[in-house]
């Protein structure tokens, strides 16, 4: 159980480790990372697996001379792309059926802070959504259970995974250059995690606060209840 537990908590925070991976893998460290791309984009079931920082790392690292930049980019552009691809037939395949309660880590109020985003903006969700965990996650699965016509969600899925991709890399990219960032990458790294979550952190306030207007408005509706 703890060598499990280990490799979990290596796997979570596998960006903060890529150094060293590299460092002694070389090569498979680029297969491993199509893998947890494709996984976090993919997979309802691993919506917690390192986007943007792990994008940012690599990119610093590429940076450094550690990987290269161009394979990174083909790569890893492939691997959002075929994520959400296989996400969005994982949605239409599936559906409400995975979240019958037998799966006790997916969660309906993902869904249902997805399907908010689709009222908002429309087939633009799949492209603005790879800038938000978790709903980077759950985004092409919805389109898969009918928000979506495949031949639509192909083109924004092509889109946004090029986008998400490059604007990550190129950022690691640029900023691994600077001394300081070569000095402190582990440091680094956890701040892009920190900064990488402000939006689940903003959507977490904006339901609170949706909750608490909606509770108000049905005591003023109702003052006899």
């Amino acid at each position: 159980m703890d060598l499990i537990q280990q490799a979990f908590g290596y796997l979570l925070h596998f960006d903060e480790h890529l150094k060293t991976f590299v460092a002694n893998y070389q090569y498979w460290t680029y297969l491993l990372l199509f893998v947890i791309i494709f996984c976090e984009t993919g997979l309802v079931f691993t919506p917690f697996l390192p986007g943007d920082s792990l994008l940012f790392a690599a990119g610093a690292l590429a940076a450094m001379g550690s990987l290269n930049i161009w394979l990174l980019l083909v790569i890893l552009i492939a691997a959002a792309i075929l994520g959400d691809t296989l996400n969005y037939w994982i949605g239409h395949w599936f559906g409400l059926t995975l979240f019958d309660g037998r799966f006790k880590m997916l969660k309906k109020e993902h869904l249902d802070k997805t399907h908010r985003f689709y009222a908002k903006y429309g087939g633009k969700t799949i492209i603005l959504a790879r800038f938000v965990p978790i709903v980077r996650t759950f985004a092409p699965f919805v389109a898969g259970m009918g928000a979506m016509d495949y031949r639509h969600f192909i083109s924004f899925n092509v889109i946004g995974g090029t986008i998400w991709v490059a604007l990550f890399l190129f950022l690691g990219y640029f900023f691994g250059t600077l001394p300081f960032v070569q000095a402190h990458f582990e440091l680094v790294v956890v701040a892009i995690i920190g900064i990488s979550i402000v939006p689940a952190i903003y959507e977490f306030w904006a339901e609170r606060r949706r909750t608490r207007m909606s509770a108000t408005a049905g005591a003023i509706a109702n003052p006899e209840s």
